[in-house]
């Protein structure tokens, strides 16, 4: 499962206004391009390959973003279910934006054929419906009450410790993050992207390929706010606390609720409020 070298950052020359003057420099940008997944099937006696979803993301990780958002769809449960990922090689110049996940058993015909398009905005946009995403998510068992258990002063110091990690971030200023950290506040991983959604995909899907669903012991962190779909495959991975920079939207807190996960929002200049779960949270 070797993955392409695509690049997170471009240059380019801008004009900039400063201190009334004009002055031409270069800027860093954060690369943004399509990737379509595909999912490779056991049909008859041979095997078929499906085109599922196409999104707008940063290159890097692809693997685990595709993995991440087969998981969150309900297409796999496990590691165990994939057999290989690989890049489409036949569809130069755009090789690399193509991956193929083969499975080693069939799926739900119907879990295959919304053909939705993800913007790197909003990862529910172009669903078929609604009550589609919410049927899937209804296969989802509630979260245990476990034994993760959140200080204010944990909590504050997470969206920091994911802030220090934004490398791409710190150059260009233009995408998101999702971090995990275990129950004692270690970081596991840190993923950016321009889109959100597709961050909380490469976290999950590298959590899932290495074997470690699901992650009850965990906590999410988030760069922005807290929609539906972020909450959808945080409870897909497992996961029992949500913490996000910004607000949590009206549907993302009757998820949770309905799920047992602990959703935290605005955790920024030494406040936050707890939106679900209230009881992970000390103090």
């Amino acid at each position: 499962m070797k993955q392409g070298h695509g690049r997170s950052m471009n240059r380019v020359r801008v004009r900039r206004f400063e201190s009334a003057d004009w002055t031409g420099r270069e800027d860093l940008l954060a690369v943004e391009e399509p990737l379509e997944i595909r999912v490779d099937v056991p049909a008859g006696d041979g095997r078929t390959e499906i085109p599922v979803s196409v999104t707008m993301r940063t290159p890097g990780n692809d693997f685990q973003l595709a993995a991440g958002f087969l998981l969150g769809e309900g297409i796999v449960a496990s590691r165990e279910a994939v057999q290989d990922i690989r890049y489409c090689h036949k569809v130069t110049p755009q090789e690399f934006n193509v991956v193929t996940v083969s499975l080693r058993d069939s799926v739900d015909p119907s879990l295959l054929t919304r053909n939705f398009y993800t913007t790197s905005s909003c990862g529910v946009c172009g669903k078929a419906s609604i009550e589609a995403v919410e049927a899937q998510v209804a296969g989802c068992a509630p979260l245990p009450g476990g034994d993760l258990m959140l200080t204010a002063e944990e909590i504050l110091s997470l969206p920091e410790r994911l802030r220090a990690s934004q490398a791409v971030f710190e150059r260009t200023g233009g995408l998101h993050a999702a971090g995990l950290f275990d129950r004692h506040g270690a970081t596991v991983d840190v993923q950016e992207d321009v889109g959100r959604h597709n961050a909380v995909d490469k976290v999950a899907g590298a959590a899932m390929l290495d074997g470690r669903l699901p992650l009850h012991d965990h906590v999410l962190v988030v760069s922005g706010r807290l929609s539906f779909d972020i909450v959808q495959k945080a409870v897909a991975a497992g996961i029992s606390a949500l913490v996000a920079v910004g607000a949590p939207s009206s549907l993302a807190v009757d998820l949770a609720r309905r799920f047992g996960l602990t959703v935290i929002g605005f955790a920024r200049g030494g406040a936050f409020n707890v939106y679900a779960g209230a009881e992970r949270v000390g103090g």
